[in-house]
């Protein structure tokens, strides 16, 4: 027993969890660090870098849908991940605890909803799949039985199975990001004290 291969949910979801606990506490760790050094009028800024980073990342979505030619889709899928993480980590520092703002607060609650989405694509689809084959494959080779391999696998595909629907999520969740993050900008626009 002590030779099985881990779990998908030790080898995909507990990273999975750690990477969107790491974009909490990067957030949190910034906000503080720019309190502390009485630096706090940055982060209104900070939204401005970080929408910018995520709508460069959507270069990896224009290249899929060959809406640009341009770039290696394996390299901008990459790029779009980094970028979309520090964008997101970039706007929800400047989201900061400001309660007053509900339409803010709309966009950054879907914009976590989406990261979620896309980070459960990154870590369990693509890796859930290929390892799930593996798996299947080697136990193949050994020669172990049909109903023993489904047996054996049974929890992992059933997680699969659940996990291949992330795309149903992330794209409108993406749409309804958008709109808020754009409606957010309009209503700042319109209030801002530019005195």
């Amino acid at each position: 027993m002590s030779t099985m291969k881990p779990r998908l949910i030790t080898r995909e979801i507990i990273p999975f969890l750690l990477s969107f606990a790491t974009l909490v506490g990067g957030t949190l760790l910034l906000d503080a660090l720019l309190h502390w050094l009485g630096l706090v009028w940055i982060g209104r800024y900070l939204g401005i870098v970080g929408l910018l980073l995520v709508l460069y990342s959507f270069r990896y979505s224009l290249r899929k849908r060959k809406i640009i030619s341009g770039g290696s889709p394996l390299a901008l899928l990459r790029w779009h991940e980094y970028q979309a993480w520090l964008g997101s980590l970039l706007i929800l520092v400047h989201a900061g605890i400001h309660f007053n703002a509900i339409l803010g607060w709309l966009a950054v609650g879907a914009m976590l909803v989406n990261v979620g989405s896309g980070l459960a694509g990154k870590f369990l689809l693509d890796r859930a799949r290929k390892r799930m084959l593996e798996a299947r494959q080697t136990m193949l080779r050994r020669g172990v039985p049909e109903a023993e391999l489904d047996e054996q696998v049974y929890v992992d595909s059933l997680t699969f199975d659940v996990v291949k629907q992330w795309r149903a999520v992330h794209f409108p969740i993406t749409l309804a990001f958008g709109v808020l993050a754009l409606a957010h900008i309009v209503a700042v626009f319109l209030f801002w004290g530019w005195k």
